[in-house]
């Protein structure tokens, strides 16, 4: 059976006069719900004046939540999460028009998830809030960001290490709230017995090398230790953003296949 610890932090940083993150997540009651629910991990990063940005992603995290403790017996979290996403963003959408009708000032969120059931994450995001797999020592960037940097990359016209420093790393091309649909991009991993995953902010991974992420990660056994080293780390860079963290340790799976659709062990 799937069994995982988790830790999870979020942290004002040391610039901000408020937290915009916001984070969650759903836990199984009992044996029969691991088995057809799972486990659920959302984190997501607010934009927007004064409260608008903390409003929005409260209230994709909260959505989310809730849809996921509404999940179809049976459903597959592949086709479920990009549902949420698209829930979460109709929410924003909402709250944010009437944002602008009242004050002229819409809102939107980053957001990214993950769901964990077998021997199988699943993984959906919109935004440059990320996902890292970190196994046997190293670690895997699961997410790309939907940055203009990050789009520059994939066109060829920047390297790597050039858009860590380029201006548009800040820049979203996809965020909730900002249309009516948005195109969550959604993965599926195996995951083994000592795997660890990370969901983060930017104010983590804008402040903190990939490197140095991982370091902190390795030499922690406890991950709230890890979870509370990787926001001082952050802070000591400076602490530019609100910083939010998911760690997530599988401590043993089921190994499962799929036929017609449908889930089966594997002996």
């Amino acid at each position: 059976m799937l069994d995982l610890e988790f830790a999870e932090l979020s942290d004002q940083g040391r610039v901000r006069s408020n937290n915009e993150d916001s984070l969650g997540h759903v836990l199984p009651m009992g044996p029969a719900q691991v088995h057809s629910q799972g486990w659920f991990f959302a984190i997501a990063d607010g934009m927007g004046g004064h409260e608008y940005g903390e409003v929005a992603s409260r209230l994709a995290v909260q959505t989310a939540l809730e849809g996921f403790r509404k999940m179809p017996r049976g459903v597959m979290h592949v086709s479920l999460l990009p549902r949420l996403v698209q829930e979460a963003n109709a929410a924003v959408y909402d709250a944010g028009s009437a944002a602008r009708d009242a004050a002229g000032q819409g809102m939107g969120t980053t957001f990214v998830a993950c769901a964990l059931r077998f021997d199988s994450a699943v993984v959906s995001h919109v935004g440059d809030s990320r996902c890292y797999l970190f196994r046997n020592g190293n670690g895997t960037q699961l997410t790309r960001d939907h940055t203009m940097a990050e789009e520059q990359v994939r066109l060829g016209i920047l390297s790597k290490e050039e858009a860590a420093s380029n201006d548009g790393r800040h820049l979203l091309t996809r965020s909730l709230g900002s249309e009516l649909f948005v195109a969550a991009d959604t993965m599926t991993v195996n995951v083994l017995p000592g795997d660890i995953l990370l969901l983060c902010t930017d104010g983590l991974h804008g402040s903190v090398p990939d490197k140095s992420i991982l370091e902190t990660i390795l030499q922690h056994s406890r991950l709230e230790a890890a979870a509370q080293a990787l926001i001082q780390a952050a802070n000591e860079a400076g602490g530019p953003d609100n910083i939010s963290v998911q760690l997530i340790r599988i401590k043993s799976v089921e190994r499962m296949g799929l036929y017609r659709g449908r889930p089966y062990r594997l002996l």
